[in-house]
């Protein structure tokens, strides 16, 4: 083997930023699906504890920035706790989701207007969302480089985008009308 023939590993800190990144992606890819797809239709309905479709896709980048702290505190227990791979990572998601997401979802229903519903839907996909982040978490603090994991989340990225499109333009979601 020559001298500068591989790449040198990346610190271990640059690795856990970039995992960090990973992890948040895999987050929104999976809320767009589940909020512009499965759960679109909540959004739709009158509610006083819901802004008006306009508002509320204006504030979407703020609400996907609500994810940093998130990815962050998983990943940090992830770490801390040795949540190595994919299938223990998700496990551990799941768990730390239904915790905070439940205590959301009671918190919410103890003091608004939010409908059983939506705050069930919330629940639910918030709490997977939390799964997919730990399962890569967990898968990259496995691997010794992240490039097929980077792959990965394009790939999760790009497909929750197709579906969401499609369930759209079959009409099983609809569509926001925000202009």
């Amino acid at each position: 083997m020559t001298h500068g023939s591989e790449s040198p590993p990346p610190s271990p800190l640059r690795k856990l930023g970039v995992l960090g990144v990973l992890v948040w992606v895999s987050m929104i890819a999976v809320d767009f699906f589940l909020h512009a797809g499965l759960l679109a239709s909540l959004y739709v309905q009158p509610s006083p504890f819901l802004l008006p479709p306009e508002a509320a896709f204006a504030r979407i980048p703020l609400g996907y920035l609500s994810f940093v702290p998130f990815a962050v505190i998983l990943l940090w227990l992830a770490v801390a706790l040795r949540q190595i791979g994919a299938r223990p990572g998700f496990l551990f998601g799941l768990k730390l989701g239904a915790l905070i997401w439940g205590a959301v979802a009671l918190g919410l229903a103890s003091v608004s207007t939010a409908s059983p519903a939506l705050l069930l839907g919330w629940f639910a996909g918030q709490t997977l969302e939390m799964g997919i982040g730990g399962a890569i978490a967990g898968e990259g603090l496995e691997r010794d480089t992240l490039r097929p994991l980077i792959l990965g989340v394009i790939l999760l990225l790009l497909a929750s985008i197709i579906l969401t499109i499609l369930l759209q333009s079959l009409g099983l979601a609809p569509a926001a009308r925000v202009l």
